[in-house]
């Protein structure tokens, strides 16, 4: 099976696929950060090819939750309104979301945001603690002829006092609810690589999905027209790193 992780360096949905046999390639504008098969450029340059399943994790910067209010007081950021870059955001996401109709099997992955209201509801909210990582992210999951994940793990929080009240915690989380991660160059890295347990639950389950239907069905040789123009200087997909 043939596989792309869009905007992934890291790695590690790709290694979770490739572990289990399949040809699996990740792609981004950064190299990838272990050895693997790894395309560094624009994903729209090989997008159009031959593919059985599509995992996109497109730039969440201007599309999560916790940054969209920056747009309503018109913070610019390299001369361009930040609410423009959201506008770039939304359409490159749709790219995955709504076109590349020609992979049968795709899934886009991104924080809790504006896409959405923008493009469509998720098919399934998750959280890291469901797939055995000691951590709190919900993560939203846009599905196309895939099953929801099934939880494989829970792990057990910590409780805390928060406003006299008991809550429930993870190692990502003070005790208040926020992130631990303090600010620093990297803080975007590691906030955007996908959770093992969550990598390792992709393939394992909808691998097992894929490999059923592709042997009920007839294949599919054609490529398809995918825009191909150059980035934009300046523009939201020349940021480094693309991971949501």
């Amino acid at each position: 099976m043939r596989v792309l992780i869009a905007c992934e360096f890291s790695g590690t949905v790709r290694d979770a696929f490739a572990a289990l046999g399949h040809d699996a390639t990740s792609c981004d504008l950064l190299p990838t950060e272990r050895p693997g098969k790894h395309y560094q450029g624009d994903v729209r340059a090989i997008l159009g090819e031959r593919w059985d399943l599509l995992i996109a994790h497109p730039p969440c910067t201007y599309l999560s939750s916790s940054g969209l209010h920056w747009n309503k007081r018109g913070v610019t950021v390299d001369g361009r309104p930040r609410a423009e870059l959201t506008e770039d955001a939304v359409e490159f996401a749709r790219l995955f979301i709504e076109g590349a109709t020609h992979i049968p099997f795709r899934a886009v992955e991104n924080p809790i945001g504006c896409l959405s209201t923008r493009i469509r509801e998720p098919e399934q909210i998750l959280q890291p603690w469901q797939y055995g990582e000691d951590a709190s992210k919900a993560t939203c999951l846009w599905l196309h002829g895939l099953p929801l994940l099934r939880p494989t793990n829970f792990y057990q929080p910590r409780l805390a006092v928060h406003n006299d009240k008991w809550v429930m915690r993870w190692a990502n989380q003070t005790d208040g609810g926020q992130n631990r991660l303090g600010p620093s160059d990297d803080r975007w890295a590691e906030r955007s690589k996908t959770y093992q347990g969550i990598a390792d639950a992709m393939a394992k389950q909808w691998s097992a999905h894929i490999e059923t239907a592709l042997r009920t069905a007839k294949p599919c040789e054609e490529t398809a027209d995918i825009a191909t123009e150059p980035m934009q200087s300046g523009s939201l997909f020349a940021m480094a790193g693309c991971e949501a």
